[in-house]
């Protein structure tokens, strides 16, 4: 008979740490010859959660890497739209907007289809054969020649460099347990948002000095460097393709007469498995969490005011800095840097606080954690946000030394990087199996802001001003970031229990 035991509360009934049934002993199957292949007992080699540290965070770094790199390419040719605009003959703002945010547009659908494959056919599969996707086009964007190859190409391109953002919190998910689980997506989600920092400041110095072709030229190289590295070093981290993999090596080491006598499945998988059904099953789930869940609706809708406002920041940067302060491209593209800074600082003393605030309300639970206990790091976040909007919007003006905005600026990175990685691991911690499902569909959400917010920004600020302008983004991002840790502190598990996929995990 098939043997179980409970699972810890340690780690949060996490759904990858499941049930040990020792699966080395093919003549313990059931009356009904089935046979439960698991992990051989709690600390088996081949159970990611038990690779050395240095397998651990060697795969955290290159998934990291593959997220970093997208996001700059989502940037890079902001500083460059003018060129653009000249030689293509765009007139339109909204189409000037376009070319650097319709790469984010994808970004909203490419996870919807990209997480769930994870779970059917891996993470490292799916995220290299994405990668060599978004290299491809990204190339293909240096030789557009025209705007809608322009626009066509980013758009393809970005379907392809979504993957890492909803696999990579799943792969956190699979290596590294809820104690641990803090320090590693503060890493990880740090890429995404530095990326977007990173790439404008390259992308002013080469369009200022040479074409804004090599824009894309370049990160297709540098692409093409993390993509080897994910070749060589990136293994495979997802359970359920782990324990079938191992299943399949026991069907193939049995004789025939006992395989075709015996049924060999994992402790994922529930009698028998069509795989087609499987499969349409995982490609609808982040739909179903999307419409279905109102944890996913919330926390999404929250996410997309704050990754908007970041692309509107990336956006609109340019602008102030040449035309208020009249620098030239390289050195206004320097000022993104500040934003680095918010990013990086936020990020690295989050990292050192958000395990210890987790273990610390863990044990004062009784020893059982919850996916709220990653909640108090997000106060500070909606405390800086709005305060780095009014100091932004009301000191961008040449009588004021140009340091004032970029602290405010600075401002700006810390409170979303610090509201960033508290609601990515809350959604790892509550949908830790489907985690990279649950994350394509609060990307959804982010993405689509971050492609909206920077269309509107020119004629938002060309009517208001940026302190006007600003002030508006502040009071929402007091109505809507304020309140939600607490709504969430009190109500959040009992939304949560009221969700199928988060009571499974």
């Amino acid at each position: 008979m098939e043997k179980s035991s409970k699972t810890s509360q340690d780690d949060d009934r996490d759904s990858r740490q499941p049930t040990i049934t020792d699966a080395s002993q093919p003549a313990k199957a059931d009356e009904h010859n089935v046979l439960i292949v698991d992990w051989e007992g709690p600390d088996d080699p081949e159970n990611p959660r038990n690779w050395s540290s240095l397998k651990k965070w060697g795969a955290t770094t290159i998934v990291s890497a593959f997220t970093f790199i997208s996001p700059v390419s989502s940037s890079m040719v902001a500083p460059a739209t003018e060129q653009l605009a000249q030689q293509f003959g765009i007139t339109s703002s909204v189409i000037v907007a376009m070319t650097t945010s319709v790469f984010v547009l994808a970004y909203a659908f490419g996870p919807l289809f990209l997480g769930p494959l994870s779970e059917v056919f891996g993470r490292s599969r799916v995220l290299q054969l994405s990668n060599l996707w978004y290299l491809a086009w990204n190339l293909g964007c240096g030789f557009a020649q025209n705007t809608g190859q322009l626009i066509a190409f980013r758009f393809l391109a970005g379907l392809g460099g979504s993957a890492p953002l909803a696999i990579g919190g799943g792969v956190i998910g699979d290596l590294f347990s809820p104690d641990q689980r803090g320090q590693a997506i503060a890493i990880y989600s740090l890429a995404p948002l530095l990326g977007p920092v990173v790439g404008p400041v390259a992308g002013a110095w080469i369009a200022q000095d040479s074409t804004w072709r090599w824009v894309f030229w370049s990160t297709t190289i540098a692409d093409g460097i993390v993509q080897v590295l994910g070749t060589i070093y990136l293994r495979e981290t997802y359970a359920p393709i782990l324990l079938e993999r191992k299943a399949e090596r026991i069907r193939k080491a049995m004789d025939e007469e006992k395989a075709n006598n015996t049924v060999v499945r994992t402790v994922f998988q529930t009698g028998e498995r069509n795989f087609r059904a499987f499969l349409a099953k995982a490609l609808v789930r982040p739909f179903s969490l999307f419409i279905h869940e109102p944890i996913v609706q919330l926390l999404g809708l929250y996410m997309a005011f704050v990754y908007g406002l970041l692309y509107l920041f990336i956006t609109t940067l340019p602008s102030i800095f040449q035309d208020t302060y009249h620098e030239r491209v390289g050195i206004s593209g320097l000022n993104y840097l500040a934003l680095g800074v918010g990013l990086t600082g936020a990020s690295q003393t989050n990292a050192r606080l958000m395990d210890r605030v987790y273990s610390y309300l863990k044990t004062k639970n009784g020893g059982v954690g919850r996916p709220e206990f990653r909640l108090p790091n997000i106060v500070p976040g909606t405390i800086f946000l709005p305060i780095g909007l009014l100091l932004t919007g009301w000191t961008a003006r040449s009588s004021i030394h140009w340091i004032v905005p970029d602290i405010g600026v600075a401002c700006v990175g810390a409170g979303t990087i610090l509201v960033f990685q508290s609601v990515q691991t809350y959604v790892i911690d509550s949908f830790t199996l489907h985690a990279a499902s649950a994350l394509a569909a609060v990307t959804f959400f982010r993405s689509m802001a971050g492609f909206g917010f920077p269309l509107f920004a020119p004629t938002m600020y060309n009517a208001l001003g940026y302190g006007k302008g600003d002030t508006i983004l502040a009071v929402v991002a007091i109505v809507i970031g304020c309140p939600a840790p607490w709504l969430l502190w009190v109500y959040g598990e009992r939304i949560r229990n009221s969700s199928r996929h988060a009571r499974k995990a």
